[in-house]
């Protein structure tokens, strides 16, 4: 039969094991960052992730894709990804 101390100390190892587990877990899941809902690419073949679908202007010459959009073999794009709301044009990130 195990003693007080014994079941006390099982009892507090089980406690940090699941504490310790919940929080990395947590920094896991912050730092994976949010999911990418779609894709853009503008007229010059320049492509980036976007956080969200958003609806850009037609005069920025842009295309959203679906998040899994890939080009074709005989396509030629560049990923050039960036933080934030704005789109790429002749090669400077324009945030909005």
């Amino acid at each position: 039969m195990k003693s007080n101390d014994e079941r006390e100390q099982k009892h507090m190892k089980y406690v940090l094991t699941s504490t310790a587990a919940a929080l990395i877990m947590g920094v896991v899941t912050l730092a994976s960052g949010p999911a990418s809902a779609a894709v853009v690419c503008n007229r010059d073949g320049e492509c980036w992730h976007a956080a969200h679908a958003y609806r850009y202007r037609p005069a920025f010459g842009l295309t959203v894709h679906e998040n899994n959009w890939r080009w074709g073999p005989s396509e030629h794009f560049t990923w050039r990804e960036h933080t934030g709301r704005g789109y790429w044009r002749n090669g400077v990130w324009v945030r909005f």
